[in-house]
């Protein structure tokens, strides 16, 4: 379905088989610093599709604060490379982020109505499922610096509420 890419990649996070853990046995700071920038981005383009698309005040109103939630914490995360004087560094892992990202980009962008509202807030569901995931079990754990570890555990907690947020509004989508 639509959430497959997405899922799939999930799996391969959590089963540490993403391109990137095969050339490595964790990421570096500097990688973590770009997957978290990378999942960020992406949650905060696929809700603006939802605000450009959706006539659901709930699905408008929960992208809206995935907008405002996720560019927040990549402004901090930019503030704290920059203090760190650490340059993100590209890796596999953002790259397949972002490949899928806009795989469903794509997917989403001719549904309208019911049906994009559906499917955006399934793939919000997943999405959350898959990053909180991978920030618990190889992001956080991997992080060596402690500002960047407290930064991502900062932003797991913030991103467990969307994952709740997301399935209580495909709750009441149904």
């Amino acid at each position: 379905m639509l959430i497959r890419h997405t899922a799939a990649l999930a799996a391969m996070l959590l089963l540490g088989t993403a391109p990137f853990a095969q050339a490595a046995d964790k990421p570096t700071d500097p990688q973590i610093a770009h997957i978290a920038y990378t999942a960020g981005v992406i949650d905060v383009e696929a809700a603006k599709l939802a605000i450009e698309k959706s006539k659901n005040k709930d699905v408008v109103d929960f992208a809206k604060d995935m907008v405002r939630d996720h560019e927040a914490v990549n402004v901090q995360a930019l503030d704290l490379v920059k203090k760190l004087k650490v340059t993100p560094e590209d890796n596999a892992t953002s790259q397949a982020l972002s490949k899928a990202a806009a795989e469903e980009r794509t997917k989403l962008a001719p549904l309208e109505g019911a049906a994009f509202d559906k499917a955006y807030v399934d793939n919000e569901v997943a999405y959350h499922k898959q990053v909180n995931g991978a920030l618990e079990t190889l992001l956080i754990p991997s992080a060596s610096n402690a500002e960047l570890k407290s930064l991502l555990e900062t932003g797991l907690k913030i991103f467990q509420g969307h994952e709740q947020h997301a399935e209580h509004v495909a709750g009441m989508l149904k």
